[in-house]
């Protein structure tokens, strides 16, 4: 599956997404948990309340929420504003 990132992420990561090998439909903390696997030098950026997800451009709050093969999983860090 391919994650997308936005931001921080992806200047910090150095790509704008990448493809994780992970059976689906899958868990937002699996693939979570897969991202903290594939970056283990990121960790702090992509942990839970630390990194935000949207699901098909939707914000998404319940990590136990299922990802299928068709949505779109995208992370990203809090936005501020001002």
């Amino acid at each position: 599956m391919k994650v997308l990132f936005f931001a921080q992420l992806r200047e910090r990561l150095n790509c704008d997404s990448t493809e994780l090998n992970i059976e689906l439909p899958a868990r937002v903390n699996e693939i979570r948990e897969a991202l903290l696997v594939r970056f283990p030098d990121h960790t702090d950026l992509l942990q839970s309340g630390r990194a935000l997800v949207a699901i098909n451009q939707e914000l998404i709050n319940n990590e136990a929420t299922e990802v299928t093969a068709s949505d779109e999983v995208a992370f990203f860090p809090p936005v501020t504003g001002g």
